[in-house]
């Protein structure tokens, strides 16, 4: 009888211990969910609207002559060189922002214009994001840099 009791005792032991793996497992999930930003190009961003409560990554390259600073905000329009889709940001843009080169940034896409949180820029010449590298080859406009 007292071998039976053990047994029982360990089943309800594992069962318990699966109940409380798959609650930490769900919580996890949950804190996490806002926490993930997916990356897409302009020609993503035009062929599948994303709705305005959703966060996301785009990239690009900064369309020439579309920079247009105002105090602290910035307007201008990211491309792929298959979709160009116009931006907003206030805020202190990277030094090594500029017309012509990759960036990347983090918001929301409302009303047909990307609001960004963050702008990130490439940290040298030679430098892109590899996410804006392969947006730029799906459209066959990416030269890679000259040494």
């Amino acid at each position: 009888m007292a071998t039976g009791l053990k047994k029982k005792r360990r089943v309800q032991l594992i069962v318990i211990a699966f109940i409380l793996l798959a609650v930490a497992t769900a919580l996890i999930g949950y804190g996490a969910k806002d926490g993930i930003e997916f990356f897409r190009s302009p020609s993503q961003v035009a062929e599948k609207t994303p709705p305005p409560s959703e966060t996301f990554r785009i990239g690009g390259l900064v369309e020439e002559g579309s920079l247009v600073k105002k105090g602290t905000t910035a307007r201008f329009n990211v491309t792929d060189g298959g979709a160009t889709i116009p931006v907003v940001f206030t805020g202190i843009l990277p030094d090594l922002f500029s017309e012509g080169t990759g960036m990347i940034g983090t918001g929301k896409l409302i009303n047909g214009t990307f609001e960004a949180r963050e702008i990130l820029a490439k940290h040298d010449e030679n430098y892109m994001p590899k996410e804006v590298i392969d947006a730029l080859k799906e459209q066959g406009i990416y030269e890679p840099p000259s040494e």
